[in-house]
């Protein structure tokens, strides 16, 4: 009997090949030969890949789903999508990463697919062979393909076969301390520890000597336990100095594969990249082809079907290259390649989920111009890129367009949670070659502008600036090879912008004042008066002002034109300006000693932060003593660094511990931390038992006072 199946002149959903004749429970009818349609997808997953997978669905006619935590249920993803469903409490393990509770909200929505995103259940054997046993499309590769790739000792061994370069190391079953750190000794010093599941720089350690492996390897274990529930090790030499250097690769149902080009990921902290770019920098033609085809053997040696699979590479400086891992799902940086190739990969995806051909096979593949993604972290640069959460206050950015993307899961008054990454955006830009493409990301990212927590942003800056960043001469040692220049001392604010800040606090007062005296019953009150003049007496102020850790005092004399002059030491400013208001965002136009200027200008919490093209400052107004005398914590204490689960105690009460011991262990935004101790003597308290939450500033020891506690 034929089958007969409707069609409609526009495509508003995506058909899925199918092998069985049924009707399933989602109500997608599946006849054998013929046609089904995917009208709905589940997002198993959060913050901007969430957000990211919507814009494409909306835009092909496919409603979404979302899942969320407590920590998540105001969040951005939640708002985009066309349902939502509550999954549980903030820890992943007990929400994004419960394949029960997905699957459950799955079934209960009618979903004809679920789109892992990247992280989480993206890369879980078991969580693709569950969808496959309920009817649900998993939008990824056959879980045959992710068990092989990801465990990376079974993944050398395959590409071995293939043909595809690989280094040497140690990928044994035998997993004892004494084995792994004989074959450590065996490949020589330095080494890289690596979890055979892990991905994302989790799991992951350097032991540069044999006296520290056991340590290395001990954390790096805990950290895979934590991320994958799995903390089988494998040990390879350390390659130094090489380039990362990546290959997009996709496969169909029907025997296609092609590669989109490759990316350098090269510019890396802590293993993770912060800053990506397509094509990679002085690599040949003859060399992108030959990594392109390597890849693409990779991907048919695990006979790879589905989208988004990235074959990752160690470069040397000779350009050879060796294979490294292959993530089975889309990688975080993914858009820098849809930026040179005009491909949206999602769409990608879920088209070949649904069983349809490749768009374009690869000699229809062009590339064209060049792309740099930037990503935006909560985090302080200055400490070791310590992870931050918090509220953010304020929050513009660059005016997207075609070639400028803001891919997002925030927005301004959103949270950035302690229990996740703490990614805030990624900033993708284009241009016709690499100069112009890195002149791009430097304006746009002179225009993203945050108020509230630490970022990531100065240094980036600061990094896209720097000659050997410019001239593409990258390597994984980047950051620790330029770390004076990526790290300059701080600059004291200019007497101009000092000036600036001034006038912004001024300006606000006066607003202020306005309001109230318009309702006062007090008719000669002199502070609604913008020139401060009253019965011919000009009114002078001091003010002080806090920069960083120092305060200087200004000199305000209220000028009969409305004008300020201002004095700082002995130098005297003539200035004038008032407060515009554009698109939102308030910019403080201003004319300080006949210089024109228009920073955009953000007042919270008794601090001026001033955003120009130049850079940002930030101006404060000091709080008073007896407001801030608030304790720092506990005599002699070392205190928690940043929110985040007490992972292990290293110490006890009456322990003696010298300068850099370790006391704890932390677990927070998915990394391991250590909590070393900041001054000799003998552990009088310990406030946190392992498994316990601490937040931020939190004294987690105290040490004893008086003899027997020497400090340094």
């Amino acid at each position: 009997m034929a089958a007969v199946i409707l069609s409609f002149p526009t495509l508003q959903s995506l058909r899925i090949f199918t092998q069985n004749s049924s009707w399933t429970k989602r109500g997608v009818r599946l006849v054998s030969g013929g046609v089904g349609r995917i009208e709905k997808v589940l997002i198993a997953n959060r913050g901007e890949i969430a957000c990211r997978v919507m814009r494409t669905a909306k835009k092909m006619g496919v409603r979404s789903v979302a899942v969320y935590s407590d920590a998540d249920r105001d969040s951005m993803h939640v708002a985009m999508a066309d349902e939502a469903y509550h999954i549980g409490p903030a820890p992943s393990q007990q929400s994004y990463l419960s394949m029960e509770k997905v699957l459950e909200v799955a079934k209960m929505s009618g979903s004809h697919a679920v789109h892992p995103g990247y992280g989480f259940l993206s890369e879980s054997t078991e969580f693709a062979e569950a969808c496959k046993q309920e009817g649900i499309i998993f939008i990824g590769p056959p879980s045959s393909a992710i068990r092989d790739m990801g465990i990376k000792s079974t993944s050398k061994h395959i590409m071995s076969a293939a043909g595809v370069p690989i280094i040497g190391g140690y990928h044994g079953e035998d997993q004892s301390d004494e084995r792994l750190q004989a074959e450590a000794a065996r490949i020589g010093y330095p080494v890289m520890i690596k979890a055979v599941r892990g991905g994302g720089g989790k799991g992951m350690r350097i032991a540069l000597t044999d006296s520290d492996f056991l340590e290395q390897l001990e954390s790096a274990r805990r950290e895979a336990r934590k991320s994958f529930n799995d903390d089988v090790m494998l040990v390879e030499k350390f390659v130094e100095d090489p380039r990362h250097v990546e290959v997009q690769v996709f496969g169909d149902m029907h025997g296609n594969a092609v590669y989109l080009f490759e990316r350098d990921c090269s510019v890396q902290r802590r293993h993770q990249k912060i800053i990506e770019e397509a094509p990679g920098p002085d690599i040949s033609p003859a060399v992108r082809r030959k990594l392109g085809e390597a890849a693409v053997r990779a991907a048919k040696a695990v006979n790879y079907v589905g989208a988004g699979c990235t074959v990752e590479f160690i470069m040397d400086a000779q350009h050879n290259f060796y294979f490294m891992e292959m993530n089975t799902r889309l990688q975080v940086e993914h858009p820098v390649s849809e930026m040179i190739t005009g491909t949206d990969l999602v769409e990608w995806q879920l088209r070949v989920a649904a069983g349809e051909r490749l768009p374009l096979l690869q000699d229809d593949i062009v590339l064209r111009g060049h792309s740099f993604e930037a990503r935006i972290y909560a985090e302080d640069p200055n400490n070791d890129f310590l992870p931050g959460a918090g509220p953010l206050l304020h929050l513009s950015t660059p005016s997207p367009d075609q070639h400028t993307r803001i891919e997002t899961g925030v927005r301004e008054g959103d949270e950035v949670s302690a229990h996740y990454d703490p990614m805030i955006a990624k900033l993708v830009v284009w241009g016709e070659d690499r100069s112009a493409a890195l002149k791009k990301l430097r304006y746009c990212l002179r225009q993203y502008n945050i108020v509230g927590l630490n970022t990531n942003i100065d240094f980036l800056l600061s990094l896209s600036g720097h000659p050997e960043f410019e001239a593409g001469n990258v390597t994984t040692s980047f950051i620790p090879q330029h770390y004076a220049d990526l790290f300059p001392a701080p600059m004291t604010p200019s007497g101009e912008t000092i000036c600036q800040a001034a006038l912004g606090l001024l300006l606000q007062e006066q607003e202020h004042t306005q309001g109230f005296t318009q309702t006062s019953a007090v008719p000669w009150s002199t502070f609604p008066l913008k020139n401060g003049w009253r019965n011919n007496i000009k009114f002078n102020r001091n003010v002080t002002l806090r920069l960083g850790d120092k305060t200087v005092d200004v000199v305000i004399i209220y000028n009969k034109d409305g004008s300020y002059s201002m004095q700082i030491g002995e130098e005297v400013y003539h200035v004038t300006g008032e407060v515009e208001m554009d698109g939102g965002a308030s910019f403080l136009h201003c004319c300080v000693n006949g210089v024109k200027s228009r920073p955009k200008l953000v007042i919270l919490d008794n601090t001026v932060h001033l955003f120009s093209m130049e850079g940002s400052s930030q101006v404060s107004v000091p709080v008073p003593k007896y407001l801030a005398g608030v304790s720092s914590g506990a005599h002699g204490a070392a205190v928690a660094p940043m929110t985040g689960t007490i992972e292990k105690v290293m110490v006890k009460v009456g322990d003696k511990v010298a300068v850099g011991d370790p006391l704890m262990v932390m677990n927070a935004m998915k990394m391991e931390h250590t909590i070393r101790a900041p001054k000799s003597g003998v552990i009088k308290r310990v406030f946190f038992s392992e498994g316990s939450q601490a937040n931020r500033h939190a004294p987690l020891v105290e040490r004893r006072r008086g003899r027997g506690a020497a400090s340094k």
